[in-house]
């Protein structure tokens, strides 16, 4: 499969049978800066993919000719363009759907539209990350995304699955602050557990002492009081 460098100016495809969801996206989308498409069945979705070869598509489950998991299917035998599967039930069996049949994400209908962009420039950041480099260097930390490998100081350091997810999280925004909502739905999006709980800062504090120097004053993953997390690059 092949994937195109992200353009300056991302385009994304929006392929759903209902005008309004897809006018009010477009809407809100163009004036976060990017280029919108529009689809309203199946078919026209998976040929505008492949004449248009968007950096993202936004699809929906239920469409009038090909459902959204078809069309999925079809996309994924050529392209690896992310994709956003949209639900209009919160059933567990349709985002199973969802997910096996290659969408990277999905939102169940109706959704808050700031929670959607939050998805869409996280993933958008991990795949210009992954085309553009493999791995990320500050300071003097190293992060090699390929191998998931991590050294400080020039020592590897071992990390657990979620303290690797977690960290790569903070690297994909440098400098930038994280609320802890945005934190936790990324890392433990489909466990309740964790959305109430303070495991996240339970994983911090883990991952702290792993790659801090003075876990008091940590140099790279510090406190925002009130809102969540930043990771300092400068």
């Amino acid at each position: 499969m092949t994937h195109t460098p992200q353009k300056t100016r991302a385009t994304i495809l929006v392929v759903d049978d209902d005008n309004d969801i897809v006018q009010t996206i477009k809407g809100n989308l163009e004036l976060d800066g990017y280029e919108v498409l529009s689809a309203f069945n199946g078919r026209n979705g998976v040929d505008m993919v492949k004449k248009h070869r968007p950096d993202l598509i936004i699809l929906d489950l239920n469409l009038p000719d090909i459902d959204g998991v078809k069309a999925c299917q079809i996309i994924r035998r050529e392209f690896d363009f992310p994709i956003i599967m949209l639900t209009a039930r919160d059933g567990v069996s349709d985002t199973v759907l969802g997910l096996e049949c290659g969408a990277d994400d999905y939102m169940v209908k109706p959704f808050n539209f700031l929670e959607l962009s939050a998805r869409i420039k996280a993933i958008l950041k991990r795949v210009e990350r992954d085309v553009v480099k493999n791995f990320c260097e500050i300071k003097d930390f190293l992060m090699d995304f390929k191998t998931r490998k991590v050294s400080v100081r020039g020592e590897e350091i071992k990390l657990t699955k979620t303290e690797f997810e977690l960290l790569e999280l903070f690297v994909s925004y440098p400098d930038e602050v994280l609320s802890r909502e945005f934190i936790t739905n990324q890392i433990w999006r489909d466990s309740e557990l964790y959305q109430h709980s303070r495991a996240l800062d339970v994983h911090v504090q883990r991952l702290r002492k792993k790659i801090e120097a003075d876990v008091e004053n940590p140099r790279y993953i510090v406190t925002v009081a009130g809102v969540g997390y930043k990771f300092q690059a400068g």
